[in-house]
């Protein structure tokens, strides 16, 4: 009886050493204690961002213990304003709101650290169908432009320059509406051409009320034109969060790099409840055929300095900034060779 009960007593001792070992091996960064809120908004809701979105649908931020909380700003000046005022910790936006706040004076510079997409996301849409377009048909029109200062903008006079077109002699070019509402002008009649991000080009086309004929994306050449950045004083405060958002951000990309495009529309289709998934496919497709989605986070000089280019082009270069000021590769570095 005494053997008995000593054999039952150590086998249960045992069990309880083994439990104890599997619970720490097992506690990870998803240990709720361990989670950590990170605040990001995002310049708008669209499927250019479509690795933002696998990201937090397939779990790569939740993997590396972060709670991601996203919001949408709906424009470049919001995004910041948004960011700059701590009312988020991380903003998905362009790349060249970093260089104006820099050029203001700030005390604590935006610094960029994962760049999602390397090309522009907007295309050329018609409101008459057009079959062999060419781009001097744009000459004499009214082009419903985006807003001055901003990417979408910059990037648009610069292909129809790179196309012989001075876009503020040869057009009748509107750009007085704000971002939000371009798509409802456009829908009640304003312009002949518009310059439209995703799935909105799409849904037009898909109701009749305009034609994609081009994309700018094609024609810019790579930039940095939505990168994920945050203020110097978050970077250097949250080193780790910074390193763990990075690296979920790397996943995803390599995900979508390595996925169909319909598996890709599977995965983020809840941020677009309005968008039938197979449009939001066609949508995924078009942009990886034009390479717009970064395969890492890694924002290099060449692309700085072609976007400062294009600032320039466009008179909206407050002043030359070295990449090593605003731009910090290390974090994306660490993750890609990890």
């Amino acid at each position: 009886m005494k053997k008995s009960l000593k054999i039952s007593f150590s086998s249960l001792l045992i069990f309880i050493i083994m439990f104890t070992i599997a619970a720490c091996n097992n506690t990870d960064k998803t240990d709720p204690e361990k989670i950590e809120k990170v605040r990001l908004v995002e310049v708008t809701r669209s499927i250019f961002y479509a690795p933002e979105y696998v990201a937090i649908a397939k779990g790569f931020f939740e993997e590396e213990g972060l709670d991601v909380e996203l919001s949408t700003a709906f424009g470049g000046d919001k995004t910041m304003t948004t960011l700059l005022s701590n009312g988020a910790d991380i903003a998905l936006v362009g790349s060249e709101t970093s260089i104006y706040v820099y050029a203001q004076g700030s005390n604590d510079p935006v610094i960029n650290f994962a760049q999602l997409t390397q090309t522009d996301g907007t295309f050329l849409v018609s409101r008459e169908k057009i079959d062999n377009f060419s781009w001097d048909m744009l000459k004499g029109s009214t082009f419903l432009g985006q807003r001055t200062g901003g990417m979408p903008q910059m990037v648009g006079e610069f292909v129809l320059k790179k196309h012989g077109i001075d876009p503020h002699q040869d057009l009748n070019l509107i750009q007085n509406i704000d971002f939000a509402n371009i798509p409802s002008a456009f829908a009640s009649g304003t312009g002949d051409f518009v310059q439209l991000f995703e799935p909105q080009a799409s849904i037009f086309e898909q109701e009749g009320k305009g034609h994609i004929i081009a994309s700018f994306g094609t024609e810019s050449g790579h930039v940095p034109y939505t990168t994920f950045m945050a203020k110097d004083s978050y970077m250097k405060d949250n080193k780790d969060i910074v390193e763990k958002f990075t690296r979920a951000v790397y996943k995803a990309q390599q995900w979508v790099d390595t996925h169909s495009s319909d598996e890709i529309a599977e995965a983020i289709k809840t941020f677009f409840p309005d968008t039938d998934v197979k449009l939001i496919s066609t949508v995924v497709d078009r942009y990886k055929e034009q390479g717009s989605f970064a395969t890492d986070p890694i924002l290099d000089v060449e692309e700085w300095n072609n976007l400062q280019n294009i600032m320039d082009e466009a008179g909206e270069l407050p002043k030359e900034v070295d990449h090593s000021t605003l731009v910090n590769t290390k974090i994306a570095e660490k993750v890609k060779e990890e």
